[in-house]
């Protein structure tokens, strides 16, 4: 083609994009999926699209509603899923709606049950993710979660010193009866000589019952507070399976199994960093257990590795030197980059601060860890196989908490189908809940905690 038919043809298809006009020229981004992660602490809305997209919004009240509108956007049918999304039980979302407000403006009401304080931000492709738009809807007045969980702790507390306190009285009281009292109930034999009355006034009286030292009450009061955390959740599935078992699924089962049956000892209360299907940082996990001084952290995992033919059970602690092996400095990086796949919110306040604080990890931490890693592994090692024989060490993030023995367990690798499958089976699912339960059981009998500080 010659040049003036080059430059001809290139004049018609300026004169045809003219023609045509911004709005046909550019289609703007494609939404792939809309979700929404319904929890007591939080709600998150997530807009999956193939381009980045930008949006603003704000809130009305009475009644109570989070408008969102979206630039460069045509409404679409994935994006009208987003009102069949919305679960009834959802503590703050009451319905959404989903309309063409300008053109190429598409605009999102949300009702609102309550107040909420929404947080908005973006994440870059990550993973199996392209760009997405999230929306976390928080309370207006923050909910601890933990605090039904304090509360039941001081309460228990309370009344087994109140317990304490009765046994106590109960056994003064006897020890103080009338020498006259307990004949009567239990008449002596006839003497075989007759015996010298008593002086007057010299009637020895009954030795007082010894009080229990602080110490002592502080044994019997103690109520052991253990942090169980399953990994990942919400839009981190973590490892999945060949069936597609998702981790998030089979861990959140296992650890909410696990509460039960730490809850089922008088004086012990397991707490979960999340006790349904969404996303919590890392850094947010620790803090949750530091928050009611949690005497241990356990964080259940179900590993995947490149090849199927991986397998067995392992138990990871903390290292301040470097990772144990290859292996765990891989499995470490892998972990933490849920807070990238989950999708954190880089723009949260004191996030810089609470990671500096969780880093000064002690050497005492890391000791009581490999101890308590000991004796979880050597349960675990009769349920099933085991990937190594001893606790491994690697940088985990969620393992950082300076003052609280922590692990992670591996519990099979989710990759292999023949794990997989008994990960699938509630009974096999008990038995490892066994395996951990007496591995935490066996730490304490051999490294009691110390008194807790009353100031919850």
């Amino acid at each position: 083609m010659k040049r003036r038919e080059i430059l001809a043809h290139a004049g018609r298809l300026g004169q045809a994009a003219l023609l045509l006009g911004p709005a046909q020229l550019v289609w703007g981004a494609s939404i792939v999926s809309v979700r929404v992660w319904p929890a007591t602490e939080y709600t998150r809305v997530t807009i999956e699209s193939d381009q980045p997209l930008q949006a603003r919004h704000f809130l009305t009240e009475d009644p109570q509603r989070l408008v969102v509108d979206i630039d460069g956007l045509e409404l679409s049918p994935a994006l009208r899923e987003l009102v069949g999304k919305v679960k009834p039980d959802d503590p703050y979302i009451a319905g959404v709606r989903v309309g063409q407000n300008q053109p190429r403006v598409v605009r999102l009401v949300i009702d609102l049950k309550q107040p909420v304080n929404p947080q908005q931000f973006a994440l870059a492709p990550v993973a199996a993710y392209q760009n997405r738009l999230v929306f976390d809807l928080y309370p207006l007045q923050a909910q601890d979660p933990l605090l039904a969980l304090v509360k039941d702790k001081l309460q228990a507390e309370r009344e087994a010193a109140q317990t304490m306190d009765d046994a106590l009285g109960e056994f003064i009281h006897r020890m103080d009866r009338p020498l006259a009292a307990t004949e009567a109930s239990h008449p002596p034999s006839p003497p075989i000589a007759a015996a010298t009355p008593p002086k007057p006034g010299l009637t020895p009286a009954p030795a007082p019952a010894p009080r229990p030292t602080a110490a002592q009450r502080d044994r019997i009061n103690r109520l052991i507070v253990v942090a169980i955390d399953p990994g990942h959740g919400g839009e981190d599935p973590g490892a999945i399976g060949p069936s597609g078992l998702r981790e998030k699924d089979v861990v959140l089962q296992i650890a909410m199994a696990l509460r039960d049956r730490l809850n089922d000892r008088p004086n012990m209360r397991a707490m979960l960093t999340r006790d349904a299907d969404f996303f919590v940082p890392l850094q947010e996990r620790v803090a949750k257990a530091r928050r009611v001084q949690a005497d241990l952290f356990v964080s259940v995992h179900a590993d995947a590795f490149f090849t199927p033919q991986a397998r067995g059970a392992s138990v990871f602690a903390l290292s301040d030197r470097g990772a144990s092996s290859a292996a765990a400095r891989w499995m470490a990086q892998r972990e933490n980059a849920a807070d990238v796949v989950g999708g954190v919110n880089a723009n949260t306040k004191d996030a810089q601060v609470l990671r500096a604080m969780l880093d000064m990890s002690t050497t005492a931490q890391i000791k009581d860890s490999l101890r308590l890693g000991k004796e979880v592994l050597s349960r675990i090692g009769t349920v099933g196989k085991l990937h190594k024989g001893e606790v491994e060490q690697a940088g985990f993030a969620v393992l950082k908490a300076p003052d609280i023995p922590s692990i992670l367990v591996e519990t099979a690798f989710i990759s292999n189908p023949e794990e997989e499958s008994r990960l699938k089976d509630p009974g096999y699912q008990l038995k490892l809940v066994e395996a951990l339960y007496t591995g935490i059981d066996r730490y304490f009998a051999k490294n009691p905690p110390l008194a807790r500080n009353r100031q919850v």
